[in-house]
């Protein structure tokens, strides 16, 4: 199974992302847009993980979700990553408590490490992201995308849980839901 560790963001950045969505893909139809249920910022991808190591997993990652408290991010404007006339990946900026964020990340992929899964070499940047280009050249249209979310404010969420996710098919089933220190 497909696993990757990740925070949700509420119900009210979900219908304001869902609704930026509508407005955003007849901008670039060509686009992979990410399901809308379930919008989440993934801390770290795990991969191919077997059903056995699950336990392991949970043991790793409760003393973690013990060692944060909830806070709260917003999900603004946007950007690209990939070549700036050719982008690969259209994302939404998030901000907010971003520290408490990068501290729950870094903690997650540093008990995640000896069990197998390295860590990231590049810098954690919070993103939501919101469409991948199908084309391996980019996706020009990301652009106009880019400048329609200028200015365009998602609401607010507060993020309780960290939570092992299955990627299936699309889908994104929670496997462990481990709420932080102060939301039990």
């Amino acid at each position: 199974m497909r696993l990757f560790t990740a925070v949700t963001l509420g119900s009210t950045i979900e219908a304001h992302a869902k609704t930026g969505l509508e407005r955003l893909r007849p901008l670039a139809p060509k686009a992979r847009w990410v399901n809308s249920d379930g919008f989440h910022l993934t801390l770290v991808f795990l991969g191919e993980v077997s059903e056995a190591q699950l336990p392991a997993l949970g043991e790793a990652l409760t003393p973690v979700s013990h060692h944060h408290t909830p806070f709260t991010l917003t999900v603004e404007n946007g950007g690209t990553f990939g070549k700036p006339s050719h982008p690969h990946v259209l994302w939404a900026d998030v901000k907010g408590d971003t520290a408490a964020l990068g501290a729950l990340q870094a903690e997650v992929a540093a008990v995640l490490e000896p069990l197998g899964f390295p860590r990231e070499k590049r810098m954690y940047t919070a993103h939501l992201t919101l469409a991948r280009a199908k084309d391996p050249k980019g996706d020009p249209a990301f652009l106009a995308c880019k400048k329609a979310l200028e200015g365009q404010h998602w609401g607010e969420g507060r993020v309780e849980h960290l939570v092992l996710f299955e990627s299936k098919g699309g889908r994104y089933i929670p496997r462990l839901e481990l709420p932080l220190a102060g939301a039990l």
